[in-house]
């Protein structure tokens, strides 16, 4: 069984699926530790309540950015990861953490990138009038939300919405994409070779499978 690594900042439903998936042998593959940046993580507790070794590591305990992204990679070495999944880390890593995972480190973003890298996606979808928004599972590259997209799902924008509606709209759809992302990659038809996902051996679209 290949071994995941997931890193958190928040409440972790992602992170509920991986391991949900994981037991249900949807994936071949387990979630072998949990590192969070922020101790009250709930992320943490699931980990916890599946008897996953779950870390916090304080930034304030390191001078910059990168020193806590060393520390960060030798405390996930230890555990030989295959795989390290962003499901909701809100820290911009360092080029020496994505290049020391380069073509391993998944993340998944709330948009339908390249729209709305960055923060408050929901919110900027409802303000902009947009009638679809959506949900990106991306390799990371040293560019903030720019890797090649894997794999993309759209949810309806209605009028009327609050942006709690269309969270939950998004979530539905990133509770499903992301396992299955994870398998493709687990079970070696999925790479990053340049600045390309490869599928089967063919280059996916710029927007990922089965895009338009």
């Amino acid at each position: 069984m290949k071994k995941i690594v997931v890193l958190v900042s928040g409440n972790g439903s992602n992170l509920q699926s991986i391991i949900d998936a994981s037991q249900q042998n949807r994936i071949n593959g387990y979630v072998a530790a949990v590192f969070s940046n922020n101790a009250d993580a709930y992320g943490l507790q699931r980990a916890e309540q599946a008897d996953i070794p779950a870390h916090f590591i304080n930034p304030k305990d390191y001078a910059d950015r990168t020193n806590y992204d060393i520390a960060l990679l030798k405390a996930i070495d230890q555990y030989a990861p295959d795989l390290v999944v962003l499901a909701g880390y809100m820290r911009i890593l360092s080029p020496e953490f994505v290049q020391h995972y380069y073509g391993r480190l998944l993340n998944i973003h709330p948009s339908l990138l390249p729209k709305y890298p960055g923060l408050h996606t929901h919110r900027k979808a409802i303000e902009n009038g947009d009638k679809e928004h959506g949900t990106s599972v991306h390799f990371v590259t040293e560019e903030l939300d720019g890797g090649p997209i894997i794999l993309q799902a759209k949810v309806p924008i209605f009028v009327g919405d609050k942006e709690t509606e269309v969270i939950g709209r998004v979530q539905t759809q990133e509770h499903h994409i992301y396992p299955l992302v994870i398998s493709w990659f687990l079970d070696q038809r999925l790479v990053m070779e340049g600045n390309n996902a490869i599928m089967d051996g063919k280059v996916l679209p710029p927007q990922g499978y089965a895009s338009e």
